[in-house]
């Protein structure tokens, strides 16, 4: 159960959101920000000084001032804080629940807030089952990502991939891993972690026999 909350109806539905091409956050994931732009410094401090809800939106097209936002995104809870001596914070999104986008609010606050809408993705907030993942066979994960890493001549900890909790893994790999932000956005709309799984093995799989991929990309 995430933070106490335990049905949609528990969470805020208006909260503010942070656009971020490339990045998403997944229930019980848990993303570091490094935020420096004066209107999202104003944001952490409106949020800390509230219920500490952020929204993780990928932007859609548009103004690069004010674009677009993808219809899907995650909210999150600030749960880890720190501030720089150049005046940056050091912030951790622990995910709460996914969101289908229901409106953006006209607000004078420099950052954008929107109404979400979690009731398609109420079971986000359910305890995690570890014998239904684990009953699907993360071989083919595995060995689609030693190829992905083999050709950009990375490496992980291979003994801890084998042993984390399903969920643990495929969420992990799927926020941190550089992909495109249309996968990304496959990955965040992934309806279950074994769809999840299955989505993230395949664009593996694609991204690494890619003939015109230079596998020069490196994990952030």
């Amino acid at each position: 159960m995430a933070q106490g909350y335990v049905r949609a109806a528990d969470l805020p539905q208006v909260f503010p959101v942070f656009p971020l091409g490339g990045a998403i956050l997944l229930p019980r994931g848990q993303l570091p920000l490094n935020i420096f732009e004066p209107r999202y410094l104003n944001m952490i401090d409106d949020a800390m000084a509230g219920d500490r809800i952020i929204g993780m939106v990928q932007p859609g097209g548009g103004a690069a001032r004010a674009p677009a936002l993808s219809s899907i995104g995650c909210a999150g809870r600030l749960t880890g804080f720190a501030e720089t001596s150049d005046g940056r914070y050091l912030v951790t999104l622990t995910g709460l629940c996914r969101f289908k986008l229901a409106g953006e609010l006209p607000v004078q606050t420099p950052y954008r807030q929107i109404r979400a809408d979690f009731s398609a993705f109420e079971a986000d907030l359910g305890a995690v089952d570890p014998e239904a993942a684990a009953r699907h066979d993360r071989g083919p994960l595995l060995e689609a990502l030693r190829r992905w890493l083999e050709r950009r001549e990375m490496d992980v900890d291979w003994d801890a991939a084998r042993q984390a909790p399903p969920e643990a893994l495929v969420n992990s790999l799927s926020m941190a891993l550089p992909f495109e932000p249309a996968e990304k956005q496959a990955l965040l709309e992934a309806p279950t972690v074994i769809d999840r799984l299955q989505a993230l093995t395949a664009i593996l799989s694609i991204d690494a026999a890619d003939p015109d991929d230079d596998g020069q990309t490196t994990l952030q």
